[in-house]
């Protein structure tokens, strides 16, 4: 991608990767391409943009040509967003998914010994601090089974985290599967989530390789086996999904992947802020950024901000382009 392309093209870029339906997809594709930067560096993206707007034009007029159908009798599952970010766990049958939602999660999903106990997608709240990140488990992935509507989840996904069963000798070349079977789709999994520089709609989503039953016999013989037939430059953990102890680690790493910051409100009335649920924003965001996600009309009226944090002294008055920092406390003036 050049260089010198605009944060608000990255951030519509983002939004459409995330997006969840074909309409989302083509509003944001068509922004990303009104807010591109127009000479001959941007040529090149500028005609993919205008091809994938295309495609996604057709999609829809096919889908309601067919009464709005997903086609092929395909389920489809759509899960709204909360939270900080979103982490999507895949991985093979058996592979302990359901065991890592229940435990780091208030969830209850059904947790058996035979395969494809989980048949449609469950989520979860997973707490970090004073925020809460949403956890969603799905269905098996195998060589010849693989719901559609996975791959969009894991599109949207802030994170992908592949269960690797370690308490079994298959558990190695299941966890090859699912990963050779995403390779065939439109998400791949990856070390940082982007889109493809030729490809806009090819997206990478970010993976955690989840060694799971690292307690059980042989666990690590497989594991090292495990690195030989599929080498990943992507981060591992060694986890024992129904150990608490054994997942703070992977707890704080979903958090800090996320790249958010917290921000705490103050009405202008009062003299505490408001600490029960912050606002999350992207690193990088401003105070502008703030004021639409509290209301859209602030962003109109936003006269100016005060803000109290590490970067400033406290009740620093200041313009919609500060850049937040994490934990500020802020205080909107519209």
């Amino acid at each position: 991608m050049p260089a010198n392309l605009t944060q608000q093209y990255k951030k519509a870029e983002d939004n459409y990767r995330r997006a969840e339906t074909p309409e989302d997809e083509l509003r944001w594709l068509q922004i990303m391409l009104a807010e591109m930067p127009k000479h001959k560096g941007t040529d090149h993206l500028q005609a993919k943009l205008k091809t994938q707007i295309s495609q996604v034009k057709k999609d829809i007029e096919s889908q309601k040509s067919r009464g709005g159908s997903s086609g092929g009798g395909a389920r489809s599952f759509r899960i709204p967003r909360q939270g900080a970010g979103t982490a999507v766990i895949i991985g093979g049958p058996n592979a302990g998914k359901s065991q890592l939602l229940a435990s780091l999660t208030r969830a209850t999903p059904e947790i058996a010994e035979y395969p494809f106990t989980t048949k449609q997608p469950q989520p979860g709240m997973m707490a970090w601090e004073d925020v809460f990140i949403q956890l969603i488990d799905t269905p098996p992935i195998t060589t010849d089974f693989l719901e559609p509507y996975i791959v969009g989840m894991l599109r949207s996904a802030d994170i992908a985290l592949l269960m690797v069963d370690l308490g079994d000798d298959s558990g190695m070349e299941q966890a090859k599967d699912v990963i050779n079977k995403l390779q065939t789709t439109k998400t791949r999994l990856a070390v940082e989530s982007s889109l493809d520089d030729e490809d806009v709609g090819l997206a990478f989503t970010q993976t955690f390789v989840l060694a799971n039953k690292i307690d059980a016999p042989e666990a690590a013989e497989r594991l090292e086996l495990f690195h030989e037939i599929c080498p990943l430059s992507f981060r591992e953990f060694k986890i024992s999904a129904n150990v608490l102890e054994s997942l703070t680690e992977l707890r704080n790493a979903i958090y800090q992947s996320l790249n958010v910051i917290r921000i705490y409100t103050k009405d202008p009335r009062k003299k505490e802020p408001d600490r029960d649920k912050p606002f999350t924003l992207t690193r990088g965001e401003t105070l502008l950024d703030l004021a639409e996600l509290i209301h859209k009309d602030y962003t109109k009226n936003l006269k100016f901000g005060k803000v109290w944090g590490s970067a400033v002294h406290d009740g620093t008055i200041v313009k919609g382009d500060y850049v937040l920092n994490d934990l500020d406390i802020v205080e909107i003036h519209a």
